[in-house]
């Protein structure tokens, strides 16, 4: 059994980021076999949801002559505008039939503010915004995190740098992720992931 300073950190595995879903990671319901079993190999585990309003301000459909996957100026920085996806309640916002969710001690939904996107498990696109979790792995005396999920160039990696710099040893499974890799986003997320001092394995 793992050391109880450990924990899984499940990000995103919901109907609308698999095959068929409204923001598709090709392949991304491949990696749930591999997820469910490091469910049981680590003591405690985290599930993120992405859970927007039905008008979110990442929504490319809200913001007039722009298209999904164009980049827009929002008060906190540049934003990545994205299909209507994961909306509270929907069946694209639940997560996978495929994953196993009753080994979850937290499951922690985020972007539910409709003025701010957010990748990270940790924070929301403000950088400034905590979602809670931190403090929630703090108390339970957790400090070594491995991240896995979807996508692995977005939130995966958005979580894992936040992690880093919270003071947290933070391993990210490439193989048990899968990635958008839009406009080379995939290599810059591994720079940045290593920059941060994010350990990336299989």
């Amino acid at each position: 059994m793992a050391d109880v300073t450990e924990a899984l950190i499940v990000i995103d595995i919901q109907n609308d980021f698999c095959p068929g879903g409204a923001l598709a990671v090709a392949g991304g319901d491949e990696i749930i076999p591999r997820v469910n079993a490091l469910m049981q190999e680590l003591p405690v585990t985290v599930l993120t949801q992405d859970w927007h309003p039905e008008e979110h301000s990442s929504f490319a459909a809200i913001h007039a002559g722009c298209a999904p996957f164009q980049t827009i100026e929002m008060p906190y920085g540049p934003q990545t505008l994205w299909p209507v996806h994961c909306v509270q309640g929907s069946a694209g916002a639940a997560f996978h039939p495929g994953l196993s969710i009753d080994p979850a001690d937290l499951i922690l939904r985020k972007g539910f503010r409709a003025e701010v996107d957010s990748y990270s498990a940790f924070f929301e696109n403000d950088h400034t915004t905590p979602t809670g979790l931190a403090g929630y792995l703090r108390e339970r005396g957790i400090t070594d995190l491995t991240f896995v999920g979807l996508a692995l160039d977005y939130c995966v990696a958005w979580s894992a740098i936040d992690a880093a710099r919270l003071g947290f040893r933070a391993r990210v499974l490439e193989g048990a992720c899968r990635a958008i890799d839009l406009a080379g986003s995939l290599a810059a997320a591994r720079d940045a992931m290593r920059a941060a001092g994010v350990v990336l394995d299989k």
